[in-house]
């Protein structure tokens, strides 16, 4: 019997993590102004963010779902520090 591999990514706790493509991070940080730095980290060794292949600089959109609240929108940029 083979053994399968756990993906956190697919855990049903796990909320949806997107990475943002060039256009859409910029349309991000106009919006509210910012620049990356200023965003909250997440690290790239992170479980989630095994399949999504990211790097130092990328933003990762985080979708939680509430109960009360519908679905929560986070954003994260990748760091390695």
């Amino acid at each position: 019997m083979k053994k399968q591999k756990f993906k956190v990514d697919k855990h049903i706790l796990t909320p949806k993590h997107s990475k943002l493509g060039e256009r859409e991070k910029a349309q991000l940080l106009e919006k509210y102004h910012v620049t990356s730095k200023e965003l909250p980290k997440i690290l790239k060794t992170d479980a989630a963010l095994r399949e999504l292949d990211a790097k130092p600089g990328d933003i990762i959109k985080i979708t939680r779902k509430s109960p009360t609240a519908g679905d929560s929108i986070f954003y994260r940029v990748v760091s390695d520090v």
